[in-house]
C-alpha cells in the first residue's frame, strides 16, 4: 500500500487536511513506521477509525477478527501456499462471491489473481494487517507443506498436462492457466522471495525439469518438479510477463510487478530457446531488501568520504567498475540518492531501469527501436542536466559523449565491466577514446566484489592451515593473534553457513602522476604499481579487511579476488 495514497484517502475523507499530509509521510519514513502507526501515533486516528476510514474510502465493510471464527470449510476455499502469497484470509461465502481479508485491501491484482485462480468472484473486506496476518500464520502455517501438496495435486492431473512442444497456443495457454499451474508457480515465487533470491531459472532438459534460485551469489536447487510440467509452467511466467507464448524460437524479455507476501516486487523476465524447450530466467528486483543509503554499502571510510567528495564535483567522470552481479548500479544510485537535491537535475540512462528514484529522470534503453545508450546521451545534454548516469558504457560513441558531457561541465557516472579498478582506464583506450581525454576527465574509478557474509547465528572461530594462508599471500607470522571465521551452517542461513553479502573496495584515484601514466598509455600493470604505490589498497587487502572483522571467510576473497 502506497503511504501517499493512503493520506490522500484520508484526506477525501476529511480525517487529515492537505497540510497534515507530509507531516505524517515524514513520521513514516523518518522513523521507520508504517502509515497506520504514523498516524495513530500523531493522534490523527486510533487503529480501529484508520481501517474503518480505508473500508469507506473503498467502499467496502470493516471486519474485526478478533470477534470472529472462521468456519474450516470457508479456509479451505483459498490453498495455504495462496493464502500467504497475497496475504489473503477467506472470511465467508455469499453466492459465488468470497469475503477476503487482504494485508493490503489496495492491491487489486492481488485480488484479481485470486479471482483468475479460484474461479470465484472476489469481495475485498478491511481488516487490521496485524490481525489477518496472525490469522494467516495460525490457520495455514508458516511450513512449506504446500509445495508438495500442490505437487500431489499436479500428480493427479498429470494426464491432462501431457503437452508437446507441437501443441497450439491455445492448448498451451489453457494448459498454463490451470489452476494447480498458477498455484506452483506463485508458489515458486513466494518461496524465492522468502529466502531473498536474485534470480529464479527455469531450465528444462531432456529428463528432467530444474528450478534453481540465487541466493547471495550462488544457486541452489529446488526439489525438481516432473519433466512434463516445464511447457505449462513456463507458458505461465510468459503470460504473467505479456509475452508471446506461440513463440518459442526466437529470445523474448518481459516483466512481471506482483504482490508478494505483503512486498511490491518487480521481476524482469528473459527466455532463451534451448534444444529441450525455453529456458527461463527471471531477475527480482525486490525494493525492500534494498538499501540505498550510501552509509549502508559498508565502504571503509576513506572510501566513502573520498566518494562524498568527488560525487559533489561540478564535472569529471566516475566510474563503478567489476563483474555482472557486483553491486555497481546499487553503488552509483547511492551516489545518486545521496546528491539528490531540489537544485540539481539527475538523469539517468539504464537498461533496464532496476529501481524507481523519485526526483530522478530515468529512460529505459530500447536497442529493438535503436533507443540506444549513445542515442539517450546525447538527447541528455539539451535537457539541461547537471548530473548523468549512463547505465554502461559498451562502446567508443558512448564513451565519446560522456566525456563531451564532462567536458562541457557536466558529472557523468557511469559502469564498465573490468576485473579491477586499473583495467577501467585501459578498457577506455582499447575502446579508442585518446588518453589525454581519459586523463583530463576521469575523476576516479571502484572497482567492487560482492562476497557472501558469514551468518551471525552460527559463526565459529578456527584456525586456517598454511596452504589456505600461502593462497592469501600471508603466514602464521604475518597475522598474529587475528582470528578466522567461518559458518557451521544453521537453520537460519539454509545450511549454507552465509547470509546476506558486503562489499569489498578498491579505489582508484586520478592523480597527476597517474595521468602522466595515462598520457603514456601505459599498461595496466604498471598503472595499478603505481597507483599501490600511491596509497590504493587493492581488492585482495580490502577483502583481507572482512575477513579479520569477521564477515567473511577466507575461501570467498580467494575465489573473487
Amino acid at each position: 500500500m502506497n503511504n501517499k495514497q493512503v493520506a490522500e484517502l484520508f484526506v477525501e475523507q476529511h480525517v487529515l487536511q492537505p497540510s497534515q499530509v507530509e507531516d505524517v509521510l515524514n513520521e513514516a519514513d523518518l522513523n521507520g513506521k508504517t502509515i497506520a502507526e504514523a498516524m495513530v501515533d500523531s493522534g490523527f486516528v486510533d487503529e480501529h477509525g484508520f481501517y474503518q476510514t480505508i473500508a469507506e474510502g473503498l467502499g467496502t465493510d470493516f471486519i474485526n477478527l478478533a470477534e470472529r471464527e472462521i468456519a474450516p470449510e470457508i479456509l479451505g476455499l483459498i490453498p495455504s501456499g495462496l493464502a500467504r502469497l497475497h496475504g489473503a484470509l477467506p472470511i465467508e461465502m455469499n453466492g459465488n462471491t468470497l469475503d477476503v481479508a487482504l494485508v493490503d485491501p489496495l492491491d487489486l491484482r492481488a485480488a484479481e489473481d485470486l479471482r483468475f485462480a479460484l474461479g470465484k468472484e472476489i469481495h475485498v473486506v478491511v481488516s487490521p494487517t496485524e490481525q489477518i496476518e496472525d490469522q494467516i500464520k495460525r490457520y495455514y502455517g508458516t511450513d512449506t507443506a504446500s509445495m508438495e501438496e500442490i505437487l500431489k495435486q499436479l500428480g493427479q492431473v498429470g494426464e491432462l498436462l501431457q503437452l508437446r512442444e507441437e501443441d497450439g497456443a491455445a492448448a498451451v495457454e489453457a494448459e498454463a492457466n490451470a489452476t494447480p499451474i498458477i498455484r506452483f508457480v506463485d508458489l515458486i515465487l513466494y518461496q524465492a522471495i522468502q529466502d531473498r533470491a536474485s534470480d529464479i531459472h527455469f531450465e528444462p532438459f531432456e529428463n528432467e525439469f530444474k528450478i534453481r534460485y540465487r541466493v547471495d551469489g550462488a544457486l541452489y536447487e529446488m526439489s525438481p518438479p516432473p519433466r512434463h510440467l516445464a511447457l505449462p509452467v513456463i507458458s505461465r511466467v510468459k503470460v504473467m510477463a505479456n509475452m508471446n507464448i506461440a513463440e518459442r524460437r526466437l529470445p523474448q524479455d518481459g516483466r512481471i510487478q506482483k504482490n508478494i507476501a505483503g512486498r511490491s516486487v518487480d521481476l524482469r523476465v528473459s527466455t532463451l530457446p534451448t534444444q529441450f524447450g525455453e529456458s527461463l530466467v527471471l531477475r527480482v528486483l525486490d525494493r525492500t531488501t534494498v538499501n540505498l543509503d550510501l552509509e549502508a554499502l559498508g565502504m571503509p571510510d576513506y572510501i566513502h568520504d573520498f566518494l562524498l567528495e568527488v560525487i559533489h564535483r561540478p564535472n569529471g567522470i566516475f566510474i563503478a567498475t567489476g563483474p555482472t552481479g557486483s553491486g555497481k548500479t546499487t553503488t552509483l544510485y547511492s551516489c545518486l540518492r545521496k546528491i539528490n537535491t531540489i537544485d540539481s537535475k539527475l538523469l539517468t540512462a539504464e537498461e533496464p531501469v532496476e529501481y524507481d528514484l523519485e526526483g530522478i529522470v530515468q529512460v529505459p534503453v530500447n536497442e529493438a527501436i535503436g533507443l540506444t545508450f549513445a542515442r539517450i546521451l546525447r538527447s541528455f545534454l539539451r535537457q539541461d542536466p547537471d548530473r548523468i548516469m549512463v547505465g554502461e558504457t559498451r562502446d567508443l560513441e558512448t564513451a565519446q559523449i560522456a566525456i563531451q558531457a564532462s567536458l562541457t561541465g557536466h558529472l557523468v557516472f557511469t559502469t564498465l565491466h573490468t576485473n579491477d579498478a586499473p583495467g577501467a582506464v585501459t578498457r577506455l583506450i582499447d575502446m579508442g577514446v585518446e588518453p589525454f581525454l581519459v586523463s583530463s576527465t576521469l575523476e576516479a574509478v571502484l572497482g567492487q566484489r560482492l562476497l557472501r557474509s558469514i551468518c551471525p547465528k552460527c559463526r565459529t572461530a578456527y584456525q586456517p592451515n598454511e596452504a589456505l594462508l600461502a593462497e592469501l599471500d600471508t603466514s602464521r607470522r604475518d597475522i598474529g593473534e587475528k582470528q578466522f571465521y567461518y559458518g557451521k551452517g544453521c537453520d537460519a542461513c539454509n545450511n549454507t553457513g552465509y547470509k546476506g553479502r558486503k562489499g569489498i573496495y578498491e579505489l582508484l584515484q586520478i592523480t597527476d602522476p597517474i595521468r602522466e601514466l595515462i598520457n603514456e598509455r601505459a599498461p595496466t600493470v604498471t598503472l595499478k604499481q603505481k597507483a599501490i604505490e600511491l596509497g590504493m589498497v587493492t581488492l585482495r587487502q580490502d577483502g583481507l579487511r572482512s575477513i579479520f572483522a569477521g564477515d567473511t571467510t577466507i575461501e570467498e576473497v580467494l575465489k573473487y579476488t
